[in-house]
């Protein structure tokens, strides 16, 4: 029954090895992480909403709608990562600084 979470359990065993091994320095490489990921997906939203007007032309109204509800919904994700990123690495260098 817990045999089928065994991969899982593997890959995330590593980035938590990564807190353990490198301490402040590895909670700011996953603040870098994060927030590359966040950029990531922001610019993946608008690459796809471009493309679209592009094969398909500008679509129907209702259509147009649901696009940028998808592009706003996409962009939000990319911001809430970008900030909790940033505050990582803040919250890295403060611990840096005055625990180390």
């Amino acid at each position: 029954m817990v045999l089928p979470l065994l991969p899982i359990f593997l890959i995330g065993m590593f980035p938590i090895l990564l807190f353990g091994l490198l301490g402040f320095f590895g909670l700011g490489i996953f603040g870098v992480l994060l927030v590359s990921v966040g950029l990531t997906s922001a610019l993946e939203a608008h690459s796809q909403l471009t493309q679209e007007i592009i094969t398909h032309g500008y679509a129907r109204s209702t259509e147009r709608a649901v696009q940028a509800t998808d592009l706003q919904t996409a962009t939000r994700f990319g911001a809430l990562l970008d900030v909790a990123g940033v505050a990582l690495i803040v919250a890295s260098a403060v611990g840096f600084m005055y625990f180390s």
